[in-house]
């Protein structure tokens, strides 16, 4: 008889959003059951020399650990209409997802230097988001959602990604409500309202 049993799934990453929501908001809708592990900053450098390549998230699947966000969340999306309908639109999927990912990583997180970090941050938000935004915009044109006709994990990573943005310039899309309807759409599906309503309330 094949073992019918889910497998065990504890996310590991910090008391926060992050790089982590992408996989909580898939896991949240399609009713996946995981431990949400989260770590203090004070406890990093003990865990770090034990994962690989020394990042989070990872997630834990019955002993065997995968890591990078974005991999896992294809994994999870995969089979379903979260991926995309159609193997075009599952591309269409991957690059909003990447290009989305690729922005956010020109953000200087981990500079250890708040002066340095303040100004680089200020450049990125002044400069070159309402370009970022303006490209965003013009992609999404007139249509419901990012892809198809039917919410995908890339309208997932927008909300995620834009929410973050957010904080750090609260008028970023005042210019662009398409973009900010298209958040509030994604925060309206029963599944992803309910986390976020009980999800642990952090900054990013």
């Amino acid at each position: 008889m094949p073992n019918l049993t889910m497998p065990n799934y504890k996310l590991i990453y910090f008391n926060m959003r992050g790089r982590a929501e992408i996989i909580r908001y898939i896991f949240a809708y399609l009713d996946i059951k995981y431990e949400d592990h989260r770590i203090e900053h004070a406890d990093w450098p003990k865990i770090k020399p034990t994962l690989p390549f020394g990042k989070i998230p990872v997630l834990e699947v019955d002993g065997l650990t995968l890591h990078q966000s974005l991999a896992i969340a294809r994994y999870f999306a995969r089979n379903t209409d979260l991926a995309g309908k159609t193997e075009m639109e599952q591309c269409q999927v991957d690059a909003i997802a990447d290009t989305l990912d690729d922005f956010m990583a020109t953000f200087p997180w981990a500079e250890k230097n708040q002066d340095v970090k303040d100004q680089m941050f200020n450049k990125i938000l002044t400069y070159d988001a309402p370009h970022f935004m303006q490209d965003l915009d013009k992609y999404l044109g007139d249509k419901e959602w990012l892809i198809g006709n039917y919410v995908t994990w890339a309208d997932f990573y927008w909300d995620i990604c834009s929410t973050t943005l957010l904080v750090l310039k609260p008028d970023l899309l005042d210019a662009h409500p398409r973009l900010l309807a298209l958040q509030k759409k994604v925060q309206a599906i029963p599944a992803i309202a309910d986390w976020i309503q009980r999800r642990p309330q952090t900054k990013l």
